[in-house]
C-alpha cells in the first residue's frame, strides 16, 4: 500500500511553535489517531467507522501534514477527492454522487491543493461555481479560504468584501456579545484573504483579546469554548501578528486532547478528525 509522508508543519491553530507544548511523541500519537479513519474507498470518516466525507477527508489530510503523519493509501485518497468533483458545475459535493455546494467546493480545493492535484481547470471551475452560488458571509468566508489554498482570486472579491464590510459595527468589529471575537476574527480573515487592508485594527485586536474566555478558548454567542471558534480567532491573530494569553490557550487545548492523541471539538466530547485538525 503506497504511503505519502506529509512532513511536519505548523499546527492547525497556526501559532504552532509558540502555542504547542507537544513533544514529537504527542504529535506522533495524533497522527496515529487520524490515519486509521481512512476507509477502503480512500476517503476518511469523521469518527471511527463513520462514512467517508470530503470534509473529514480534507481535515484528515491536513491533520496528518501538521503532525508529520502519512496518508495510508494516498492514491485512493486522491481518487476519492476527485470523485467528489462535478465537472459540469465545477463544484464539489460533500461525497461522491452528491449535490455540489459552496462549502464542499472550498474544502475540495483545499484537499486537492494538499494532494498536489489542483490545476488551473479545476480552479477556474470552482471560481465559476462560487460566482453563481456564494450568498451570505459563511459562503464568502469558506470560498476565499478555498481560493487561498490554490492561490487564486475571484472577480467577485470586491462585491464579497463589500458584503462583509456591510455587517461591521461602528467601532470596526463584527458581531455582538460573547460571540463577537469569533465573528470579528472570521470577518477580518476573510477580508485579509481577499487582499483588503483593515482599518480600525486596534478595535479588532482588542475584541480578539477580550473575547478569550477564562478557560483559554473562544466560542460562539451561546455555549462554551470550542476548537472551531478558537481556530477562527487564532487564524486572525496569526495574520494580524497578535498574541492572546497563550498559557490559557495551551490549557484549553490540553483539555480537548485525549489519551489516544485525538482532540475533541469541546472538552469532554468524543475526539474526531475535525477536532484533531483544528487544534
Amino acid at each position: 500500500m503506497k504511503r505519502l509522508s506529509l512532513g511536519l508543519a505548523a499546527c492547525a491553530v497556526v501559532f504552532a511553535p509558540t502555542v504547542r507544548a507537544q513533544a514529537p511523541d504527542d504529535l506522533a500519537r495524533s497522527a496515529a489517531f487520524v490515519a486509521p479513519f481512512q476507509n477502503p474507498d480512500g476517503g476518511f470518516g469523521a469518527k471511527a467507522g463513520g462514512a467517508s466525507s470530503l470534509g473529514a477527508t480534507s481535515s484528515a489530510i491536513r491533520a496528518l501534514k501538521n503532525t508529520g503523519g502519512s496518508i495510508p493509501d494516498v492514491l485512493s485518497c486522491v481518487k476519492y477527492v476527485l470523485s467528489c468533483r462535478d465537472a459540469e458545475s465545477g463544484g464539489y459535493a460533500p461525497a461522491p454522487g452528491g449535490i455540489p455546494d459552496v462549502r464542499a467546493t472550498a474544502v475540495g480545493l483545499m484537499a486537492a491543493a494538499e494532494l498536489k492535484v489542483a490545476d488551473d481547470k479545476m480552479s477556474a471551475g470552482a471560481i465559476g461555481f462560487f460566482s453563481r452560488n456564494v450568498k451570505g458571509f459563511e459562503d464568502i468566508r469558506i470560498a476565499v479560504a478555498g481560493l487561498e489554498a490554490v492561490q487564486k482570486a475571484s472577480p467577485e472579491f470586491p462585491a464579497w468584501a463589500a458584503r462583509v464590510e456591510s455587517d461591521r459595527n461602528p467601532d470596526g468589529t463584527w458581531g455582538k456579545g460573547p460571540g463577537r471575537a469569533r465573528d470579528t476574527g472570521g470577518a477580518a480573515v476573510a477580508l485579509l484573504r481577499m487582499g483588503v487592508a483593515l482599518d480600525k485594527e486596534d478595535a479588532i485586536l482588542a475584541s480578539l483579546r477580550e473575547g478569550q474566555r477564562p478557560d483559554g478558548g473562544w466560542g460562539k454567542a451561546d455555549g462554551g469554548s470550542d476548537l472551531e471558534s478558537t481556530y477562527r480567532v487564532m487564524r486572525a491573530c496569526f495574520m494580524l501578528k497578535e498574541k492572546p494569553d497563550l498559557e490559557r490557550l495551551r490549557g484549553f487545548l490540553a483539555r480537548c486532547r485525549q489519551s489516544d492523541g485525538g482532540y475533541a471539538v469541546k472538552p469532554g466530547d468524543v475526539a474526531d478528525v475535525v477536532g484533531t485538525y483544528q487544534n
